[in-house]
């Protein structure tokens, strides 16, 4: 599998020539599919999924000037025939997964069926994730929360963590789960981005301390980069491996 995991999609130079060289050719002649699946847990996640289709979001993927462009509801493949839907995932050069709840996407990804076909495709279909759609495609995710959305599934581990915020501790439900198991490792997405405390350098770590497992904190100008099962990190910008 070819996987490009982003914080906050395609920032900069280094991620777009990444994303090219797994795509193998000009993002113009390549046909693309976008999961906007994550987003909808969360309050206004119908709205903020049309911006993200559309192109009007902070987070470039979608508006790169693609060949074509379709949406893939991860939801609503079980009750669509795999004769329909498979087709189309095979002719595509890439996936494009948006950000949200990363459990709920991964849980959707098994219930579909996309987690265990992906890897068995005879030809190379490019995965490219944002914040949740990168955490999603690991063998374990854990999220912090600070109100459990609906759409967080049953069966993982939750416990409470206290992080450190400016303005001051805080109270977190960290939630532990299985994700598409497609790397092994794991990725924290918006490191030490303001906006989210919960990834500041200091929070970071203890958050991939109860992974057990490695683990990839990026920040926005960072993203991973998997050929053959070999990971790579390019960035403009800050990241660890814990």
């Amino acid at each position: 599998m070819k996987l490009l995991l982003t914080s906050a999609g395609i920032k900069n130079t280094s991620i777009h020539n990444a994303l090219v060289g797994l795509l193998g050719k000009p993002i113009s002649e390549c046909k693309a599919l976008f999961i906007p699946t994550a987003i909808y847990p969360f309050n206004g996640g119908s709205y903020m999924a049309y911006q993200a289709i559309t192109g009007n979001s902070r987070s470039p993927l979608v508006q790169l000037g693609w060949k074509s462009l379709g949406v893939l509801e991860l939801t609503a493949l079980p009750g669509i025939d795999k004769a329909v839907w498979q087709p189309q995932v095979q002719e595509a050069d890439v996936l494009l997964a948006w950000g949200g709840d990363p459990l709920y996407l991964a849980y959707w990804m098994r219930q579909s069926g996309l987690a265990e076909l992906l890897p068995s495709l005879s030809r190379d279909v490019v995965y490219a994730g944002v914040s949740a759609g990168s955490m999603a495609a690991a063998a374990t995710i854990g999220e912090t929360y600070t109100n459990l959305p609906g759409g967080v599934s049953t069966g993982e581990t939750r416990e409470n963590l206290v992080f450190d915020t400016p303005q001051g501790p805080v109270n977190r439900t960290f939630v532990t789960g299985k994700g598409a198991g497609w790397v092994n490792f794991s990725v924290i997405p918006h490191y030490g981005n303001p906006d989210h405390p919960d990834a500041s350098k200091q929070n970071a770590a203890l958050w991939a301390a109860k992974l057990h497992g490695p683990v990839y904190s990026i920040d926005d100008q960072s993203a991973i980069v998997v050929r053959g099962g070999v990971a790579g990190v390019v960035s403009e910008g800050d990241w660890r491996l814990f």
